[in-house]
């Protein structure tokens, strides 16, 4: 490597990694990196190194982990420092990015009312979600819920403890059999959550799917930013800081390890990006893949109704003369001072509704394959990266704490400048939303300020009220329970109600499954398979819990199921609260939900309850 060798020690400063390339410590690959970085202006990356046999595995881990951030960016870490750069120039600047942008009302099917139209879009997209892969974003930990563990091992709900991977896997599997084609699951999991999900995964044999419908990307970090200049961050001599990249690292991933293309290859035309705790997502779903197809929408956010002000980016679509209309996530301290300067001297204000005409962004999208294709070709998959540095002088060029480059999922119409066709699809927000991502503390603050607590408890409760939500359009009489405040968070006795996706996949499918009857107070209700029930009432505190194995059927008809106590829950103490024997799961809701005799049935057949309350072939 003699020009390498010279390269290093014409400069005094890298005398010291010039040695270490002289006694092969650093490999011929690494040095050639460290020439390119050289010419990035990274001096300090190799200045003062320490002569050979000294700490020469730190060196090697420090030159593997540049090495490892090199390979993963796509145009390798000059590309990085040189987006880098730009940005930071812009935000030093205090470029505003929506200069010369007036917002209006987006693109929209409200389906928040349900009615014919929101049935007419669930069955289209029942038939497209053959032809749907799943995409499920899941680089986090628990830890801000006091979970520590992956997001996805939490159970959506503690009656029967199915967790939110569980509960996802069930609903591509329902489907996958429902539609005669495997659904693909892809998983984008990061350095913290990667061995735990496939661990999870492993222990429970995939919950169903075949081996090969199952494809883990693992995100990888980037490397922090020390100033305006793009240098990059060291903790230490042989010590890269390195941060999380934002999760619009899966649209990267889907380019880079070519998984779009193959997905493309094997009939896949839509893609469904979801989050890790929001079991919600599959209730709207398929009716907003139907409003892509019925649509023409190449990019279709699902999205909620939100209140003026409200923490929670809008939708808008952003027009700017010469430009092609975006149709964009703006963060809610944005949106405001946008309309102000533009359209509405007043801000963001209600409609009659009291909702804002910018709808809340949940970051559950839908992207049309083929499109999407062309802009990962063209972009290599980075999309529309940004950077948030926190300035420590007047000038703005240094920084308080190190930066990196961020980028979000949401962003990626920012790459739509070809004609497509990007919408928003409005559902109601307990129907397709109820994030479980706040510890108990925080949630019940939330709550005292009227806002959404977000917690594994509210969740929880969001979970069973879809439940009766299906079960009151299929024309089932439903008298809720009382409402309690558990540490704080609102939650209702009941009807618990948990509806397998086995059981039904649609609204359709739970009215041609249930007929008549009534669930009240605090009963639970569980249906699993191909079950059906006729005129059958669970009172309150009962419970019935009825399952039909794969290739057979359960009907009830005429019964009234009264024994109880079923499923009981039961507030944990304040020691229970601190006890590290209360898993953990249990800890972050303040209750548990105990079977003191649910009412089972699992035998094929039609049945009803007799005398003595028990079942008898009907």
């Amino acid at each position: 490597m003699p020009h390498l060798k010279s390269v290093f020690k014409e400069q005094p400063e890298l005398a010291g990694f010039a040695s270490n390339v002289d006694a092969g410590i650093v490999e011929p690959g690494h040095a050639e990196l460290a020439e390119n970085l050289l010419a990035e202006d990274q001096h300090h990356l190799f200045s003062d190194w320490d002569a050979p046999g000294v700490k020469d595995a730190e060196k090697r881990r420090f030159l593997d982990t540049l090495a490892n951030a090199h390979r993963s960016y796509p145009g390798g870490l000059p590309g990085y420092i040189s987006n880098a750069r730009r940005l930071l120039a812009e935000a030093s600047a205090g470029a505003n990015p929506f200069e010369g942008c007036t917002p209006v009302r987006p693109d929209l099917a409200d389906l928040s009312g349900f009615g014919d139209e929101y049935e007419k879009a669930e069955a289209a997209g029942l038939k497209c979600f053959a032809e749907t892969a799943v995409v499920l974003v899941a680089g986090g930990l628990g830890e801000r819920l006091g979970y520590h563990g992956i997001k996805l091992d939490i159970p959506v709900e503690v009656t029967t403890g199915t967790t939110y991977l569980a509960h996802f896997a069930s609903v591509i599997l329902a489907a996958s059999r429902r539609l005669g084609r495997k659904i693909p699951l892809v998983i984008m999991t990061s350095r913290e959550t990667n061995e735990g999900t496939i661990a999870t995964l492993t222990a429970n044999r995939n919950f169903g799917l075949d081996e090969d419908q199952v494809i883990i990307l693992c995100q990888e970090l980037v490397p922090a930013l020390s100033d305006v200049g793009g240098h990059l961050a060291l903790e230490g001599k042989y010590e890269l800081v390195l941060k999380p990249h934002g999760h619009g690292d899966i649209h990267m991933l889907l380019h880079t390890s070519g998984t779009a293309k193959k997905l493309a290859v094997s009939g896949v035309r839509y893609l469904l990006f979801i989050q890790d705790t929001n079991g919600q997502v599959f209730n709207a779903a398929l009716a907003a893949i139907g409003v892509s197809e019925l649509h023409g929408y190449d990019f279709n956010s699902i999205a909620v109704n939100r209140i003026p002000g409200e923490a929670v980016g809008g939708l808008a679509k952003l027009k700017k003369n010469g430009s092609p209309d975006l149709t964009l996530n703006v963060e809610y301290n944005q949106l405001d001072p946008l309309l102000r300067a533009t359209v509405s001297p007043e801000g963001d204000v209600p409609d009659s509704r009291g909702f804002s005409l910018f709808p809340g962004n949940i970051n559950v999208l839908i992207i049309r394959l083929e499109p999407y294709l062309r802009v990962l070709e063209t972009s290599q998959g980075i999309v529309a990266e940004f950077v948030n540095p926190k300035f420590s002088n007047a000038s703005r060029t240094q920084f308080k704490k190190p930066a990196r480059l961020e980028t979000m999922m949401q962003d990626l119409p920012k790459l739509f400048t070809a004609g497509e066709k990007v919408g928003v699809t409005v559902f109601d927000r307990a129907w397709c939303f109820s994030a479980c991502k706040n510890n108990l503390t925080d949630a019940a603050a939330k709550v005292a300020q009227a806002g959404p607590p977000e917690s594994a408890s509210s969740a929880e409760n969001d979970f069973y009220l879809a439940g009766r939500q299906k079960l009151r359009m299929a024309g089932m009489t439903i008298a809720d329970g009382q409402t309690t405040m558990i540490r704080g968070i609102p939650f209702t006795a009941g009807p618990r109600v948990i509806l397998r996706p086995s059981f039904a996949l649609t609204i359709a499918d739970v009215r041609d499954r249930i007929s008549g009857g009534s669930l009240t107070g605090g009963c639970t209700l569980v249906l699993d398979g191909d079950v059906r029930l006729e005129n059958v009432a669970v009172s309150d505190g009962a419970a019935l819990s009825v399952t039909a194995a794969p290739g057979t059927d359960i009907a009830i008809k005429d019964s009234t199921i009264t024994s109880g106590p079923a499923f009981e829950l039961q507030e944990l103490s304040d020691a229970e609260m601190k006890s590290a024997d209360v898993p953990e799961y249990l800890r972050i809701r303040g209750y548990l939900i105990v079977d003191a005799g649910a009412k089972r049935l699992s035998a094929s057949g039609t049945w009803r309850v007799n005398s003595t309350g028990d079942f008898e072939p009907a």
